[in-house]
């Protein structure tokens, strides 16, 4: 389908600068982009891209001067990358829109009630007394165990587990791979030294517009609930431990791992192979570099990095002076010899 630049100005609420009739029917990065395609800027370092990009139409974050010349049409936007993430949602929606009904084979317990609306893939497993939302898109190979509760259209890609007594929101994504309730790394020494299981006979709580990458894990509690809540969102390959609680609208990128009852805050980010200790808290609004070590309580919101997590400026400085090192201890060394 093709969509002149003036439809998507008016679904967006934009400011055409240039040829309003100019259509689109594809995306492309700045750098790249070709005739007929549709790309954002929302960063100023971009800009020299635009005197030479080949897109037809480029929807531009507002506060970003220009005074150059391109040959696409301009749309000024408030924030043009979500502006581009609203017109990709529309598209992917019209790519990939909701499945409905249930596919053969798969199990579904006696008396489990599957809405009209909703979509179960073959070879889905739901257990007994699963209670299903609305709108549930429920992916080939996915397996929901006893008692779990299924939120209104989550969607819950293929592979996925929900283990027993869990309970998934609203609005949730769980990517493929996904293994929610899995037991808690729970052990204790017996006189001999045996390590013996401690039973994990809690559950996980997800809670509404919470999206979880593929392969990511989320164990249940021992006692009580893990808790993700609302509108977080979580990468790929990530560990969230026991009795851990995450605040709401936080981000865990890929390969984080928290260790068991810490409580990390809400509006946080995490960024990569960030390593978090057990039984600590993280205040709100916090953020950690990427590979960043937190062994203790953050209890100040801030930018933190390094292990142990430090604020972010100091790590720096610190950074710099761990790269002379070498020359500061060849220095002292011909001071001690001329001593």
């Amino acid at each position: 389908m093709k969509f002149s630049a003036q439809q998507i100005a008016a679904l967006l609420g934009g400011k055409i600068t240039g040829d309003a009739n100019r259509q689109v029917w594809d995306v492309g990065a700045i750098e790249s982009a070709k005739e007929g395609q549709l790309t954002f800027l929302c960063d100023a370092k971009y800009l020299p891209h635009l005197h030479h990009t080949g897109a037809s139409v480029v929807l531009m974050t507002d506060s970003i001067e220009f005074t150059g010349e391109t040959n696409a049409t301009l749309i000024r936007v408030e924030n043009a990358r979500a502006a581009m993430g609203q017109l990709l949602a529309l598209v992917a929606k019209a790519m990939n829109p909701a499945k409905q009904g249930i596919e053969q084979p798969c199990f579904i317990s006696e008396g489990v009630s599957v809405p009209e609306d909703a979509y179960i893939g073959a070879f889905a497993y739901i257990g007994k007394n699963v209670q299903l939302g609305e709108g549930v898109q429920i992916y080939p190979h996915t397996y929901i165990g006893d008692n779990v509760r299924i939120g209104n259209n989550t969607i819950l890609y293929s592979g996925v587990k929900v283990y027993y007594n869990c309970v998934v929101g609203n609005d949730c994504i769980l990517h493929a791979g996904v293994v929610v309730g899995s037991d808690g790394f729970g052990f204790e020494p017996d006189a001999n030294g045996v390590n013996q299981k401690l039973t994990q006979i809690g559950n996980v709580i997800i809670e509404d517009d919470v999206e979880i990458g593929a392969n990511t894990t989320v164990d249940r509690a021992m006692m009580g609930s893990t808790i993700i809540h609302r509108n977080t969102k979580i990468d790929n390959l990530v560990q969230v431990a026991h009795n851990v609680e995450v605040g709401e609208s936080t981000f865990l990128c890929a390969q984080v791992g928290i260790a068991g009852s810490t409580k990390v805050g809400s509006h946080c980010i995490l960024a990569g192979q960030v390593g978090v200790a057990g039984h600590i808290e993280i205040a709100d609004n916090c953020i950690f570099g990427a590979q960043t070590g937190i062994a203790g309580s953050v209890r100040k919101a801030g930018m933190y990095q390094g292990s142990p997590a430090i604020d972010a400026m100091n790590w720096r400085r610190s950074s710099v002076g761990f790269k002379q090192l070498p020359d500061i201890i060849k220095r002292l060394q011909e001071l001690e010899k001329k001593g």
